[in-house]
C-alpha cells in the first residue's frame, strides 16, 4: 500500500478525496497534513511518488514547501496532483514552477475526473511506484491503455511518461521537454482530428475567438457517437529506446502531404506533426493514418539528479582504464555516481558494473570497514563525487533523511543479488537435473 500525503485543511475537499481513494483501499493509504515542516518532513523520509497539494488553501503554506522541494532535487521524484480553485495559469506557473507535475484539477472538476485520475495512476504503477530499481531487474517495460477523448488523460499520460524516463536516467532535461511536447501534439492529434473530427478550418475560428481547443474537445463530446471512441496508447522501453504508438478510431488522413507541405509563416495550429516529427526518431503512420508510431533514444549512464547535500563536493573525472580504488587500500571515502560504467574487480576478477542506476560506489566498505574489498576501474569516461567519511556523517547528521535512503539503496541491492543468485541456483539444479539423467542413461 502506497502512502500519499495530502497538503490541505479544507475538510469537504479532504472528506472527498479519502472517499474516492477508499476504492483503491489496497493500493492507495492517504496521510493529511496543514503544517509545512511536517509535509517537508514526511517527504524527505517517505520519499512518496505522488504528492496531492491544494493550491489554493491560505492555512497550508504550498508554495513554501514546492521551494522545499526545489531545493533538493530528489525530492522532485514522482510527481504532483495539483487541485485549485479558480488560479490563473500565471498563479500555477509560480507556484509549480520546475516540479514534476501528474495533472492540474480545478476543485469543480474533481466529481468528474479524481478517481479516473486515481484509476490511471493505478495502471502506471509499474511506471511511478519503483524508483527506478525495475531497470536491473527487467529487460523491459510495457503497457496498453485506452484513452478517453479527455484532456485530463492526454495531460496525465504525457506526464506520467516523461516524469518517469527522466527519473530512471534514461532522458535528460531537453529531451524530456521534446518529448511531452510530441506525445501532447500526436495525443491531440488523434483526439481532434481523429475521433472528434475537428477540421483544420473549424479549429482556426475557434482559436481566433480566443478560446481554449479543449473546450471544443469537450464539445464534440457530448456528441454520443463521439464520445464512444479511443485512443489507444501502447509503450515499450528497453535499456536502450523506448517505442510508443497511439491509435485512434478517426477516418485517418494524408499524413505524407501534411508533412511535406510548407507554409510560409506559421499559423495558429498546424505545425504539431511536424514538431514531433523533429522531436523524435523514425516516426512513422500506418496507410489509413490514424495510427503514428515513433522512438526515442535513451541516453547511456548519465544521471539528472544529484542529491543536493552533495553540491559543494568535489567531482573527480576518470578517464578509460583509470583506477577509482584498489582492492585493500584505505577506505576513507564513498563516491557518487554522475555518469560512466565502472567495473568491479574482487581478486582479479570482474564481479559486477555499477552505473548512475547504482548512485553509490564504495558504500560498502565505507560503511562496514576501513578497506576497500574490491578494485574498481573506469569503463569509458566516468564523472564522480567524492566524499569523504567524515563530510558524509556531516551531512547524514544534518540530513537524517539521506541515511534512510542509503540504507534503502542497500536494500535495493540485496534484493538484486538475491535475484540473481536465485537465478543461478535454477540454472544449477537445472544442469545438474540433466547431467544426471545423462549419467542414469548411461549407466
Amino acid at each position: 500500500m502506497r502512502q500519499i500525503p495530502v497538503v490541505s485543511s479544507d475538510q469537504a475537499l479532504n472528506s472527498f478525496i479519502k472517499a474516492q481513494s477508499d476504492v483503491f483501499n489496497k493500493d492507495f493509504s492517504l496521510v493529511f497534513f496543514t503544517d509545512k515542516d511536517e509535509t517537508v518532513s514526511f517527504l524527505k523520509y517517505e520519499l512518496p511518488e505522488v504528492k496531492i497539494f491544494n493550491l489554493s488553501d491560505k492555512a497550508a503554506d504550498i508554495k513554501g514547501i514546492c521551494d522545499e522541494i526545489r531545493s533538493d532535487e530528489w525530492l522532485h521524484y514522482g510527481g504532483i496532483i495539483a487541485i485549485h480553485s479558480g488560479l490563473s495559469e500565471d498563479e500555477l506557473q509560480e507556484i509549480l514552477k520546475g516540479q514534476n507535475v501528474i495533472a492540474i484539477l480545478k476543485r469543480n472538476e474533481l466529481q468528474s475526473n479524481f478517481i479516473r485520475l486515481l484509476k490511471i495512476i493505478k495502471q502506471n504503477k509499474q511506471i511511478l511506484f519503483q524508483r527506478g530499481i525495475q531497470q536491473k531487474l527487467l529487460k523491459n517495460i510495457s503497457g496498453s491503455f485506452i484513452i478517453d477523448n479527455d484532456p485530463l488523460d492526454i495531460t496525465t499520460y504525457s506526464n506520467l511518461i516523461t516524469n518517469y524516463l527522466y527519473n530512471a536516467n534514461l532522458i535528460n532535461r531537453e529531451t524530456k521537454e521534446k518529448l511531452h511536447i510530441a506525445l501532447m501534439e500526436l495525443l491531440i492529434n488523434a483526439i481532434e482530428h481523429g475521433n472528434c473530427k475537428i477540421s483544420y478550418d473549424e479549429k482556426t475560428a475557434w482559436l481566433e475567438q480566443n478560446k481554449d481547443i479543449m473546450d471544443l474537445i469537450r464539445e464534440k463530446n457530448k456528441l454520443p457517437e463521439i464520445k464512444e471512441k479511443k485512443v489507444y496508447f501502447s509503450y515499450t522501453m528497453t535499456q536502450d529506446w523506448s517505442r510508443f504508438v497511439i491509435r485512434d478510431e478517426g477516418d485517418g488522413f494524408d499524413w505524407k502531404s501534411r508533412l511535406a507541405e510548407k507554409k510560409d509563416e506559421p499559423g495558429l495550429h498546424g505545425m504539431g506533426i511536424k514538431m514531433a516529427n523533429i522531436y523524435v526518431q523514425r516516426l512513422q503512420y500506418n496507410d489509413k493514418g490514424n495510427e503514428v508510431a515513433f522512438e526515442i533514444q535513451h541516453q547511456k549512464n548519465e544521471s539528472n539528479v544529484i542529491p543536493g547535500i552533495f553540491d559543494s563536493s568535489h567531482e573527480m573525472v576518470f578517464q578509460d582504464g583509470q583506477y577509482v580504488c584498489l582492492e585493500g587500500e584505505p577506505s576513507d571515502y564513498l563516491y557518487y555516481i554522475v555518469s560512466g560504467t565502472l567495473y568491479v574487480y574482487t581478486k582479479g576478477k570482474l564481479v559486477s558494473a555499477l552505473t548512475p542506476d547504482d548512485m553509490f560506489l564504495g558504500e560498502m566498505s565505507f560503511l562496514l570497514s576501513n578497506h576497500r574489498s574490491a578494485t574498481v576501474v573506469s569503463k569509458g569516461k566516468s564523472v564522480l563525487i567524492k566524499i569523504s567519511k567524515q563530510d558524509f556523517v556531516n551531512l547524514i547528521r544534518d540530513n537524517p533523511h539521506y541515511g534512510i535512503f542509503l540504507a534503502r539503496l542497500l536494500a535495493q541491492r540485496i534484493t538484486r543479488l538475491n535475484l540473481r543468485m536465485s537465478k543461478l541456483n535454477t540454472e544449477y539444479l537445472r544442469i545438474k537435473q540433466e547431467l544426471d539423467a545423462y549419467k542414469a542413461l548411461k549407466e
